[in-house]
């Protein structure tokens, strides 16, 4: 079958165009957009891929392309059938999120406002779309205070006079309208200020309360004066708000992205550079990398902005559609939107907190348990391994030179350190300094007390990971199956900053590890709580080395010979050490103890 479609794939055209993926039913289950069709597609049918790529492959029994004139026109065919089919294995958003509107009911003898995703014909009045549901909800918030109406869950009139009013009447931030008194006409005449307010037209509003003000004045009605100064006051702060209200949909939108239990996206909205509101997206793994699965999140979540765009859109990672993905928003706008890649400065900072909103809803929303466990089940699908990998071996080789050579195991179960089954070798019968023997001396010892039956090595090991490049990754397989022992073995290849990039087999094909924030993590740890296990082994035995003559003088102990080897590295420094020096370090006592006892065995 994959023969065949790659047969059919290699007499595509090196056009842009859209390709749809169909199942043996006939159904779509991916839509895709290329550059060039025949590179793209093809890519489909040969070699290997991610797992979720391969499950995909495995179900497609034919394809069909539409070649388009341009990028931009396979850009929007590609949004079109997407919108059109949902197909499985595209990255999709649940819900219709955006810019929200407040919607207003004014049919109703008590109309309230509420926050509405889209514009719907029913009658009601749709205002806005606002920045966001924050936005929208500080609105509402604000007016209702400024206005005192209610924000009760209390449903007008059924619920006027069942009970005693709340707090809020009370702190003076709403009129009672659940008593006898307030009118309906009141309310409702407060409602057609709210909507003054929220079509822009507070200028209006505050006229219109001056004169009434004035004239229950003239009229000495003095309490009504009071009350209608009060609200002009509350009308006139919300005035200085107006321009967030009037122009409520953001100049700026920062994206973030991070894929690690889940994946998670995030919009933030700044306006006038200060934060208005924020929309997060939970989502499975997508099939995508980051930049295509990104270029597919905006332009869904931009597809139910419904005429509110911002300026301008600060994504995380560039994306090759960049441009055409400006194009089609620019079009769809009827104004310019600037889509952006920031690197450094004030914009890029507001994206790294996209992400870093989207890392922490991910931690936030799942249980560290399942966060290890998903963790762990990306890697399996990454590495391709049969067994789930519940139990991980690590090893890291730590020498001084020609001596003191040491090798470290630890373990991670179910992602956790099971600091109880660690354990350590001293290599010994090498002549020099050799990493590959030295790795290949500990991981056969490690396997040999397993193939003896000695229980503390048991079980055997999920997944072994080695210190190391493809060599190293060798030498241990090589040491694993003299004994008989089979199991999946990958070297942690570091980048120029000591962190873990990659992992390598032993034939050395390299797995790259950063795109996943969650894997690269994980594996960053287990290799450096190898490494540390390593470091401190061999610093145990030197100072056990030390020790043999420091453990003789009355008044140092452990604390006071870590003391001296930490600050003069050797014996040798520290029996040199003049008596200032030592008391510089310890106390003039235990100095004066260290300094005779070493000129005594001068003198013997």
């Amino acid at each position: 079958m994959l023969e065949t479609l790659n047969q059919k794939a290699n007499n595509l055209p090196q056009l842009p165009g859209v390709y749809i993926m169909l199942d043996a039913e006939g159904q779509v289950i991916y839509v895709g957009k290329a550059k060039k069709l025949k590179n793209r597609v093809t890519s489909y049918f040969r070699g290997e891929h991610l797992p979720k790529v391969a499950a995909m492959v495995e179900k497609v029994a034919d394809f069909n392309v539409i070649v388009a004139s341009s990028e931009f026109e396979a850009l929007i065919l590609e949004n079109s059938l997407i919108k059109k089919h949902m197909p499985h294995y595209n990255i999709l958003l649940k819900d219709d999120k955006g810019y929200p509107f407040i919607r207003v009911d004014m049919r109703k003898p008590y109309p309230v406002m509420t926050i509405a995703s889209r514009a719907e014909k029913d009658g009601a009045l749709y205002l806005g779309p606002f920045g966001g549901r924050g936005t929208s909800k500080e609105i509402i918030t604000t007016i209702e205070k400024a206005l005192l109406l209610p924000d009760c869950s209390r449903v007008f009139p059924r619920d006027i006079g069942k009970a005693r009013p709340c707090l809020n009447h009370h702190m003076g931030v709403c009129a009672g309208w659940c008593m006898a008194g307030p009118s309906q006409a009141d309310y409702y005449k407060t409602m057609e200020e709210a909507l003054l307010i929220l079509q822009g037209k507070s200028g209006e509003l505050v006229s219109q309360l001056r004169e009434k003000m004035e004239q229950a004045a003239e009229e000495l009605r003095f309490e009504r004066a009071a009350e209608i100064r009060d609200r002009l006051r509350a009308v006139e702060n919300l005035a200085n708000k107006q321009r967030v209200i009037a122009t409520a949909y953001a100049d700026t939108d920062a994206i973030g992205f991070f894929r690690g239990a889940r994946s998670c996206f995030v919009v933030l909205h700044f306006v006038n550079g200060d934060l208005s509101g924020k929309d997060v997206e939970m989502l499975d793994e997508p099939l995508e990398d980051d930049g295509e699965a990104i270029s597919a999140l905006v332009r869904q979540y931009y597809a139910a902005a419904r005429g509110a765009w911002p300026r301008l859109i600060l994504l995380p990672c560039e994306l090759e559609d960049a441009e055409a993905v400006s194009e089609m928003f620019t079009e769809q706008a009827g104004r310019r939107v600037y889509v952006e890649t920031p690197k450094r400065g004030d914009r890029a900072r507001l994206t790294e907190a996209a992400v870093i909103n989207a890392r922490e809803e991910i931690q936030r929303r799942t249980t560290q348990a399942q966060r290890r466990s998903k963790t762990l089940e990306l890697l399996q699908k990454l590495l391709e391994l049969e067994a789930f990998p519940a139990r991980i071996e690590a090893f890291d080789i730590s020498n001084l030179k020609d001596s003191g050579i040491v090798a470290a195991m630890t373990v991670h179960q179910d992602g956790k350190p099971l600091k109880r089954d660690y354990r350590k070798f001293r290599i010994t019968d090498l002549q020099a300094q050799d990493d590959y023997a030295s790795m290949r001396q500990a991981v056969y010892r490690r396997f040999k007390h397993y193939a003896d039956g000695d229980e503390k090595f048991a079980p055997l090991p999920d997944l072994l990971l080695i210190d190391g490049g493809a060599e190293h990754a060798a030498v241990a397989k090589e040491a694993a199956n003299s004994l008989g022992i089979d199991v999946p073995i990958y070297g942690m290849v570091k980048d120029d900053r000591h962190r873990t990039r990659a992992l390598i087999t032993p034939e050395g094909r390299e797995i790259g590890i950063s795109g996943n924030q969650a894997i690269f993590s994980m594996i960053g740890n287990i290799q450096e709580e190898t490494h540390r296990s390593a470091i401190e082994y061999q610093r145990s035995l030197r100072t056990e080395a030390y020790g043999s003559s420091l453990d003789k003088i009355s008044g140092v102990g452990p604390k006071r010979r870590d003391e001296l080897i930490k600050a003069f590295k050797s014996v040798k420094a520290i029996s040199a050490a003049s008596l200032e020096q030592l008391e510089a370090v310890i106390p003039r006592s235990t100095a004066k103890a260290v300094y005779d006892y070493y000129r005594e065995e001068e003198h013997k």
